[in-house]
């Protein structure tokens, strides 16, 4: 894979405002994947959706000719040439978002997201968004994401909260986005659910898709996308457990779906089952990130991180363990 950067001479708020170009081969092993998954694998920096928006606007080509359909299926020894515009300049204002920052050097910047936060713009959340917030504290933000994902590696989902690490330079994002692609970076959770598993520890190997009904949600499905999960018991109440979680996989949803597809779904989340009448209460899924850990991008020195668990996850453990104590 060769990589031939240049540059545009505009310098946005994100980063210098570079256009970059790949040069991919299919070796064997990869021939009859879609176009789309295999750029986003052998890309770093580009997700599954980036590149299928590229392969669109006619930015990949092969022999000189575009190649417009995601969905095309790739042959081996085939080479093709993708260019990544320059990102825009920032169109965002910043906002003040309330998040805490653990740690802060030239190259990253690791955070503590509150629950209720949407990390980037996206329909119905064109405000006080994470980025917003990072935009408005940090003086330089990775441009990789685009207009509306400066920054943004990785993601968690709107009423999860914990911790995040995020790119303030191009090469930390490129650098960071391979690990998590080759799963280098340990992330552990905890998770409040309703019942207590019989065993104390186990791993869940479902394959996981959009739900054939309910395309906000996700499902385990047949055909779906590997997705592994590694559960521990850290603490038992009468009638729900603490769990200690590491997804092997990264994808949309997994943890919750997972957790929900073996009768222990997450206590408070509405959408998978979580929100039950008897057992203890939530106004959102009681999900935080609390350990993060991974390479330096640049020195290649071991981080690892843990963040506190969020008062309203504190106030029903708290209430949990009085219970359990009467």
């Amino acid at each position: 894979m060769g990589l031939h950067p240049g540059n545009s001479g505009e310098s946005p708020r994100t980063a210098q405002a570079i256009a970059q170009e790949f040069a991919v081969e299919v070796r064997p092993e990869e021939a009859g994947m879609r176009l789309d998954v295999f750029l986003a694998e052998k890309i770093p920096a580009l997700s599954r959706s980036q590149a299928q928006k590229l392969i669109k606007e006619g930015l990949v080509t092969l022999g000189g000719t575009p190649v417009t359909k995601p969905k095309y299926r790739v042959q081996a020894e085939e080479r093709f040439r993708v260019i990544l515009p320059p990102p825009q300049k920032l169109a965002l204002e910043p906002q003040e978002v309330p998040f805490e920052i653990l740690y802060e050097d030239q190259d990253l910047v690791v955070i503590n997201k509150p629950a209720g936060v949407v990390v980037h713009p996206a329909a119905g959340h064109y405000e006080k968004t994470l980025v917003h917030g990072l935009l408005a504290r940090l003086k330089d933000l990775s441009g990789i994401g685009g207009t509306f994902r400066p920054g943004i590696v990785h993601r968690l989902d709107k009423d999860t909260s914990g911790l995040m690490v995020v790119a303030k330079n191009d090469q930390a994002h490129e650098r960071l986005s391979r690990m998590f692609k080759e799963r280098r970076v340990k992330k552990v959770y905890l998770a409040l659910v309703h019942g207590v598993p019989q065993a104390r520890a186990g791993r869940i190997v479902k394959p996981l898709g959009r739900h054939p009904v309910h395309r906000k949600k996700m499902a385990v499905v047949p055909g779906g996308r590997f997705a592994e999960t590694i559960w521990r018991v850290k603490e038992t109440f009468r009638r729900a457990a603490l769990l200690e979680l590491e997804p092997v996989t990264g994808r949309t949803h997994q943890l919750r779906v997972h957790l929900a597809s073996i009768g222990h779904p997450i206590v408070g989340d509405a959408l998978y089952g979580g929100a039950k009448p008897h057992g203890p209460k939530a106004r959102r899924q009681l999900l935080h990130a609390y350990k993060l850990s991974f390479e330096h991008p640049r020195t290649g020195e071991r981080l690892s991180f843990e963040g506190a668990l969020p008062p309203d996850f504190e106030e029903v453990l708290h209430a949990l363990r009085e219970e359990k104590a009467r």
